[in-house]
């Protein structure tokens, strides 16, 4: 990546794990009576073919990690864990109510906060919950995010029973003086135990967490962090663009300013440092961000075209529908967005009165599919076509001329029925698909919602 090209396309944009992105939903919403028709249409269309996905959200803390977007609850007590769950189940029972038939769950993700705040016997209250009113495809895969301070032998093992494969750890940075800063204090040694008792255990897909562009991190940094994860070699490595986004996140990234930030060009030399060390380790890069051993699923799933991405990122296999429960979960029906409440305890007390809790949502109309469908291409496979009739619409003509800069300098190839881009545009990505947001373009924010790009 030159500097000049950085300069030039380094702007905010989104990270698109969903169409229309968030900020742009309809502001009228979604109506539950809608939300619901549509959960029940794709449910029909697809629960006897490929099964549901499930994403639960387990927001409580103990240590607010100042670097993290994440909707949580931060708090000592563990007294909360039970209630929660039990919300959660309640909440699970509202859903399954609707059906016509049992669903099957293709996959399951727990995601926080952190999910291993909770004890191993309530974690198995929540799964033996879940699984009573369902049952697993064949082919199911269930992940959880997990701390390494805090997540145990007794965690690894229980959710290693319940069905849970695959695991991914938060590491960050190993730099001290980076951890101190973000608050999150996280020794070598508790990332090397808990990874080496997954593969002890027998978990198929062990998961590393890295962020580049973090407060004080420099080249040594990454290359030192980098070279300790090769001790470890884990399946899969997320190597994410810190989005600093105090204005959203409020106090936890307010806790340092854009000067202990490095530059956009320090930041272009730790992603180019990081991505170059990770492919001599033999990772190979997949979609935005992930990086993958070719024994890995996802690698896999990439060469295989199924590559899926949505509110929980990249997945190795597609779903039409997703449920999110817990609060501040999102759910995808294909067809439109809903999300919970933020509050644990408007949460609950929703939940407690038998109805759904979503309070924001979206219905997709002809044009969102369509476009959901190109940057999904996009964002997967670095490529996507518009040869059969139904991909075409109105506006692909000035979404093609918005590409036209692009093209002649080399980050996107254009055909006559679709376009593709070149490896070298693949920290780009997120730009082209901006040429295609048509609700970006249409209502452009008069104030900085989203991170940058590159």
């Amino acid at each position: 990546m030159s500097d000049q090209l950085i300069q030039k396309y380094n702007i905010p944009g989104p990270r698109y794990t969903s169409y229309p992105t968030v900020p742009f939903w309809d502001e009228s919403g979604i109506s539950l009576e809608d939300w619901k028709r549509t959960f029940i249409q794709s449910f029909e269309e697809s629960n006897s073919s490929e099964g549901i996905s499930l994403y639960i959200h387990l927001p409580f803390c103990e240590n607010l990690c100042t670097f993290c977007g994440c909707h949580k609850r931060i708090t000592k007590r563990h007294e909360v864990e039970e209630p929660y769950i039990a919300t959660v189940l309640k909440e699970w029972d509202l859903y399954c109510d609707l059906l016509p038939e049992k669903p099957r769950i293709k996959e399951i993700h727990l995601g926080g906060g952190t999910p291993t705040f909770f004890s191993p016997e309530n974690l198995e209250e929540l799964i033996t919950g879940i699984l009573a009113r369902a049952e697993k495809c064949d082919d199911y895969e269930f992940s959880f995010e997990g701390h390494p301070n805090n997540t145990t032998e007794a965690h690894l093992r229980k959710l290693y029973e319940l069905g849970f494969k695959r695991s991914s750890f938060g590491v960050q940075d190993y730099d001290i003086k980076v951890q101190k800063t973000i608050n999150r204090i996280q020794p070598f040694e508790k990332v090397k135990t808990v990874t080496d008792l997954c593969r002890e255990i027998g978990y198929d897909s062990i998961s590393h967490d890295l962020v580049f562009g973090l407060p004080h991190q420099t080249k040594e940094s990454i290359v030192a962090t980098i070279e300790k994860t090769k001790e470890l070699k884990p399946d899969r490595i997320a190597f994410y663009s810190y989005a600093h986004v105090p204005w959203i996140k409020g106090v936890g990234q307010r806790g340092y300013d854009e000067n202990d930030l490095p530059s956009a060009e320090e930041k272009r030399v730790l992603y180019e440092t990081g991505k170059s060390m990770l492919a001599d380790l033999g990772y190979v890069e997949i979609g935005m961000d992930h990086f993958a051993l070719p024994s890995d699923s996802m690698y896999k799933s990439m060469v295989a075209k199924s590559l899926h991405r949505n509110f929980m990122g990249y997945t190795a296999g597609k779903t039409k529908l997703m449920i999110g429960l817990g609060m501040s979960s999102i759910s995808d029906s294909w067809y439109s967005f809903a999300q919970n409440v933020k509050t644990v305890e408007e949460y609950q007390e929703i939940v407690n009165k038998g109805i759904i809790p979503i309070f924001k949502g979206h219905l997709l109309n002809e044009e969102d599919l369509i476009i959901r469908e190109h940057i999904l291409n996009i964002m997967c496979h670095f490529e996507t076509s518009w040869k059969e009739d139904r991909m075409k619409f109105k506006e692909l003509d000035a979404c093609l001329e918005r590409l036209a800069e692009m093209e002649a300098d080399g980050l996107v190839q254009i055909t006559d029925e679709g376009l593709t881009l070149p490896e070298k545009a693949r920290p780009f990505v997120r730009n082209i698909c901006m040429a295609f947001d048509l609700r970006l373009i249409r209502n452009k924010p008069t104030t900085r919602v989203f991170s940058m790009t590159i």
